[in-house]
């Protein structure tokens, strides 16, 4: 095989990193962007020689305002889709907000509407079906500490 066919071969997924983070009651905190329907986790795409830690940080601190220790990576979900191709995203620890964490955020005004807490009971109706499933998987694993390898927000089989 030539070599031009193997680099046109070659995956170039679209990356994106996000972080769960949690209150004391263990409730999830979900973002309202201003430009979908559905909550969101914080996070977002991987900018070209970004790693996804520092993408997430990155994201974080610009969605949130915040700066918290990022902690263990949970789950790598292979999630590709048609309008996007390949995707592989990353979900990270963000661990426990103090009161005084979750009081200093201030959201990015052109992109989020609202920043909340919620149980995991509201999450298949407050998220797209294959987020939640992965940040369900992304709560079981911390749980369980250690990290899981996702397709579509399911562990394959």
């Amino acid at each position: 095989m030539a070599e031009n066919e193997h680099e046109q071969r070659m995956a170039r997924p679209r990356m994106a990193a996000g972080a769960l983070f949690f209150d004391a009651q263990g409730r999830v905190l979900l973002v309202r962007p201003s430009y979908k329907p559905k909550w969101e986790i914080p996070g977002g795409y991987i900018e070209t020689g970004e790693s996804p830690l520092a993408a997430c940080r990155r994201e974080v601190e610009e969605e949130l305002g915040i700066t918290p220790p990022i902690g263990s990576l949970l789950v790598v979900d292979w999630a590709p889709n048609e309008a996007e191709g390949d995707k592989v995203l990353y979900l990270f620890d963000g661990g426990e907000l103090s009161p005084e964490a979750t009081a200093s955020i201030k959201l990015a005004p052109d992109e989020l509407l609202a920043a909340e807490f919620h149980t995991m009971d509201d999450l298949d109706q407050l998220l797209i079906p294959r987020l939640a499933r992965r940040v369900k998987q992304a709560v079981n694993a911390r749980v369980q500490g250690r990290t899981k390898y996702l397709e579509h927000g399911e562990p394959p089989e």
